[in-house]
């Protein structure tokens, strides 16, 4: 091991992340010269430049890229394996957790949970991340923290807890001819609908639940998010299926109606890789997760 200098790994972890050697050494309390002179050194053993520079900024290779993951994961598992036993210091805490999660998730629990974060750890700062897709990987290389979703095709490692339970409820504008009536089978087919798909997906258990009682709707546009649908319903006569917890205040000014056909209530989950379980700041922050979405009265235990 005397030819190996396992603290530029943690170096390495730092810059990936920072992308900026001013930054970076700023995190480790280090000169600019003296992370430069890594960064140096760290070039020379992977035999790439890792970081370049594109105007003022510097941007990461491609073998930086596939690095940055491994990297963080390597630098953690370290952490925990010879830190197991320090007593965390929330006060003091000074941390980024990166949360994947939609759009709607966000506009409900985000501000409860940033809020819960800075009363307890006022140094930690969240990074909230889109979901383009439903994989593990980042969850797997490290790139993020924590993600809140509908478990489906999970890697079978992963952990995860319930947060709470959800229905898909319809919306209207005001005014509307659906708005204020019963709703049935028959009428909700009748208008034109909003899908919401990041895959572009047309249809859904709706159209399989609608199917069985003999009707179709008709899809004329598909969004990735349900903020987006939202915001077309509210001023067409376009309908839209959301799920009712979490986007109860951007349905503020519309009319929601209970749909008129059984679909299966869906779980809303915080899920995390195993190498995490004994890290005492993300048993914290899954606390704070916990904590925010208590309100909702299907909360699972």
């Amino acid at each position: 091991m005397t030819s190996i200098d396992l603290n530029m790994l943690v170096v390495l972890d730092v810059l990936l992340t920072e992308q900026s050697v001013v930054r970076a050494a700023q995190r480790l309390e280090l000169s600019p010269s003296a992370m430069s002179r890594a960064l140096a050194r760290l070039r020379l053993v992977t035999g790439d430049q890792l970081l370049v520079r594109a105007g003022h900024t510097l941007v990461p290779t491609p073998l930086a890229l596939e690095l940055r993951g491994k990297v963080s994961a390597v630098v953690a598992d370290a952490q925990n394996v010879l830190r197991p036993s320090i007593r965390l210091d929330l006060a003091s805490l000074e941390r980024t957790f990166t949360i994947r999660a939609n759009d709607g998730f966000i506009e409900r629990y985000g501000a409860r949970i940033a809020g819960l974060v800075e009363e307890q750890a006022p140094l930690v700062r969240l990074r909230f991340a889109a979901k383009p897709d439903k994989s593990g990987t980042m969850l797997r290389d490290g790139i993020a923290d924590l993600e809140v979703g509908v478990v489906n095709h999970m890697a079978p490692e992963l952990r995860i807890q319930a947060l709470f339970r959800d229905k898909f409820v319809g919306v209207v504008r005001l005014g509307h001819p659906l708005a204020g009536e019963d709703v049935t089978a028959a009428r909700y087919a009748a208008y034109r609908h909003i899908s919401v798909s990041r895959r572009g997906h047309a249809f859904g258990p709706i159209d399989d639940a609608l199917r069985e009682c003999g009707e179709k709707r008709i899809v004329s546009v598909i969004v990735p998010s349900f903020p987006d649908a939202l915001a077309l319903a509210r001023t067409t006569d376009l309908v839209a299926s959301v799920p009712e917890r979490q986007t109860d205040a951007a349905r503020a000014g519309m009319v929601t109606f209970p749909l008129p056909v059984a679909t299966p209530d869906v779980t809303v989950s915080q899920i995390w890789h195993p190498r995490l379980d004994g890290d005492g700041a993300h048993r914290w922050l899954r606390t704070c997760l916990r904590h925010a979405c208590s309100d909702a009265p299907e909360m699972l235990q």
